[in-house]
């Protein structure tokens, strides 16, 4: 009798051990994953910190082309690549309406394209700081009155047409 109850008890604070184990590997693994996504947070926000980007309007092709063309020049200290997660928008006044057009090297009507980089030596087809790149925008509908380009990570510069 007295076995069973030795028994029972080892058993008893071995399930105890397995649990403390289970809680603190559990805490622990959180923890590490809170401490993670802190850390990517903060350096997505110095990254963007150091995004910026300026617009310059000079071409806007003749009345009723669809398209207006304009310059994006890297002003800030970071390599703008990703091209494919980056907006440019359209605002009309008559319709009161935002236009999103997506990254395409097609140029078909609701996109935008690169045409050309200005100074591109170290990255081609990257947007180092000091660069500029052209792009035409192929809007639907009605002559926009303003425009704006939004990077990757968030950050946007607009221009009055």
């Amino acid at each position: 009798m007295a076995v069973a109850e030795i028994i029972g008890a080892a058993i008893g604070v071995l399930l105890l051990v397995v649990v403390a184990y289970i809680l603190v590997g559990g805490t622990l693994t959180a923890a590490e994953t809170l401490a993670n996504a802190q850390k990517d947070m903060t350096l997505q926000h110095e990254t963007r910190m150091r995004t910026d980007i300026e617009l310059n309007r000079t071409d806007f092709g003749p009345s009723g082309s669809g398209y207006l063309t304009f310059s994006v020049t890297n002003s800030g200290n970071e390599i703008i690549s990703d091209f494919s997660h980056m907006d440019v928008s359209t605002f009309s006044t008559s319709s009161g309406e935002w236009q999103y057009l997506t990254y395409s090297s097609s140029g078909l009507p609701g996109s935008w394209t690169i045409t050309s980089f200005e100074n591109d030596y170290f990255h081609p087809r990257e947007l180092d700081p000091g660069e500029k790149m052209w792009i035409r925008a192929y809007y639907v509908g009605e002559w926009p009155y303003r425009f704006q380009v939004t990077t990757g990570n968030g950050v946007t510069a607009s221009a009055i047409i």
